[in-house]
C-alpha cells in the first residue's frame, strides 16, 4: 500500500477534526475504517496490535464506576465542600482544581483523574454560575503536567521506565518533579491572567454557597457507602501498583463489576451501561487505527531515524532535538506509539559510542508528556475531558484550545530546555 495514500487519509481526518466539519466520532471512525479498506493493515493487526484495548477497558471501567458513584451525590458533596473552603472565589477554585488535577495525575492515570474531577467541576460551576471552560482547559493542562512527574503518571513514562532498568519510581520523582512543579506554577499564573475577568463570582452566589449544607447532597439509600468503598478500593489498588503488581486496568475492571454487583438492586446494570460515554470509546478506537496506519507505513520510524541523522550523535543537539521533536509531534500524534518507536532509536545511540544516555531518556519523557498539551488530540485525558464536557453540552473548540495549548507547550519546552541543559548537559560535558 502506498504510504502517501495512508498519509493522505491521516491528514484528511486531522483536518476534519480540527475544523470540526464532521462529528469527531464519525471522522475518527471513518479514518480508521479507511485505513482498513485501503489495506494499511489487516483486520487482525487492527484488532490485536493497534487498538489499545487496555486503555479502552480502563476508560470503560472508570466510566461505569464514576456513573454509579455520581448517582449517590458524592461528587456534589465534594464540590460544595471545595467551594466553601475557598469561600467561592473563582480564581482560588481554579488554583485548587489545577493542584488536584496535577497531584492526582502524578499518582493515578490522568484519564481516571479527569473522570473523577469533571463531574465535581460541573456541579461547582452551576452553583456559582461560573463558565466551565477555563476550568476544563486548566484541567487538561494540569493533568498532562502532573502526569509528567512520576513513573506511573503517564503511559510514555511507564514505557521508558521499562526500557531503562535504573529508572525507578524515585528516579522519576527526583528528575522530573522539580521541572514539572515549575511548569505547573507558570501555567497556573498564565491561565489566571487570561481568565481573571470572567471568573468573578457574584456576592449573592457566595451567600447562597455559605447557606448550602454539603451533607444534604449525599443520598445514603442510593448505595453511597458501597459506591465510595469500591471507589476507594480501586484508587488504593492503583496506588499500590508498585507493591501488588496488579495491572491498573484489571483493578478498574474488577471495581466496575463489583460496584454493579453490589448495587444491582438499586441500579439496573443495563441502564448504567447505557450511560457509558460510548462515543468517546469509539473515537479512541478510530484514532488508534489512524495512528496505526501511520506507524505501519513507517512514518514514525522514519522520523526517529531522521532525528538520529540530524544530530550526528552530539549529546547536546540530540537531547534538544529529542525534547523539541517529541514535544511538537506528541501534540499531533498520540505520544504512545511515538515513544514506542523512539525507544529502540535511543538504544541505538549506544552503538555510536554514547556513554551516558540518561539526558536523552529524560528529554524523551519530558517532550512526550508535555507535548500532550499542544492540541486536544495530544493525549488521552484531553479527549476524555472533551467527551465529558460535550455530555454536559459544553463544547471545547479545537482551535480555541490551540490558542492556549500551543503557547503553553512552547513555554514548557523552553523551560525544559534550560533544565536539561543545566541539569544534564553541563555535568555531562564536564566529564
Amino acid at each position: 500500500m502506498s504510504p502517501f495514500i495512508i498519509l493522505a487519509v491521516f491528514v484528511t481526518v486531522y483536518i476534519l477534526l480540527i475544523t470540526e466539519k464532521w462529528n469527531r466520532i464519525l471522522a475518527s471512525l471513518a479514518g480508521g475504517v479507511a485505513m482498513l479498506l485501503i489495506g494499511a493493515f489487516s483486520i487482525e493487526k487492527a484488532l490485536f496490535t493497534y487498538i489499545d484495548w487496555k486503555t479502552i477497558t480502563l476508560l470503560f471501567s472508570m466510566m461505569l464506576i464514576v456513573t454509579v458513584t455520581s448517582k449517590t451525590g458524592f461528587f456534589e458533596f465534594l464540590a460544595i465542600r471545595l467551594a466553601q473552603a475557598v469561600n467561592g472565589n473563582g480564581l482560588a477554585l481554579l488554583v485548587v482544581f489545577s493542584l488536584l488535577s496535577a497531584v492526582g495525575s502524578a499518582f493515578l492515570a490522568n484519564v481516571t483523574i479527569a473522570m473523577l474531577l469533571v463531574p465535581i467541576l460541573f456541579t461547582l460551576t452551576k452553583v456559582l454560575d461560573l463558565p466551565p471552560l477555563p476550568y476544563l482547559v486548566m484541567m487538561i493542562l494540569a493533568c498532562n503536567i502532573g502526569g509528567t512527574a512520576t513513573l506511573i503518571g503517564d503511559p510514555p513514562n511507564m514505557m521508558i521506565g521499562q526500557a531503562v532498568k535504573h529508572f525507578t519510581f524515585n528516579a522519576f520523582l527526583q528528575n522530573l518533579l522539580p521541572v514539572s512543579a515549575l511548569i505547573l506554577l507558570i501555567t497556573i499564573i498564565i491561565i489566571c491572567l487570561i481568565y481573571k475577568d470572567i471568573l468573578i463570582v457574584r456576592e449573592d452566589k457566595k451567600l447562597l454557597l455559605r447557606g448550602i449544607e454539603a451533607k444534604s447532597y449525599l443520598k445514603r439509600n442510593n448505595g453511597l457507602t458501597a459506591a465510595i468503598s469500591v471507589l476507594g478500593l480501586v484508587l488504593a489498588g492503583f496506588s499500590l501498583h508498585p507493591v501488588l503488581h496488579l495491572d491498573v486496568t484489571s483493578v478498574a475492571l474488577a471495581g466496575a463489576v463489583l460496584i454493579m454487583l453490589l448495587l444491582e438492586k438499586i441500579y439496573d446494570p443495563e441502564e448504567i451501561l447505557r450511560e457509558v460515554e460510548w462515543g468517546t470509546l469509539f473515537f479512541f478506537i478510530g484514532l488508534f487505527l489512524l495512528v496505526g496506519g501511520i506507524e505501519e507505513a513507517g512514518f514514525i520510524d522514519e522520523i526517529a531515524r531522521e532525528i538520529m541523522k540530524l544530530t550526528e550523535g552530539d549529546m547536546k543537539t540530540t537531547a534538544f532535538v529529542i525534547l523539541w521533536g517529541t514535544g511538537l509531534l506528541s501534540a499531533v500524534v498520540d505520544n504512545i506509539p511515538f515513544v514506542a518507536a523512539m525507544i529502540p532509536v535511543i538504544e541505538e545511540f549506544q552503538e555510536f559510542g554514547m556513554v551516558d544516555m540518561d539526558p536523552l531518556w529524560w528529554s524523551l519523557a519530558l517532550g512526550a508528556c508535555l507535548g500532550g498539551n499542544g492540541t486536544l488530540l495530544g493525549s488521552s485525558s484531553n479527549l476524555v475531558i472533551v467527551g465529558l464536557a460535550s455530555k454536559e453540552s459544553v463544547k471545547i473548540k479545537f482551535y480555541h484550545y490551540l490558542l492556549i495549548g500551543i503557547p503553553i507547550t512552547l513555554i514548557s519546552l523552553a523551560v525544559c530546555t534550560v533544565y536539561v541543559y543545566f541539569k544534564y548537559i553541563i555535568p555531562f560535558v564536564g566529564h
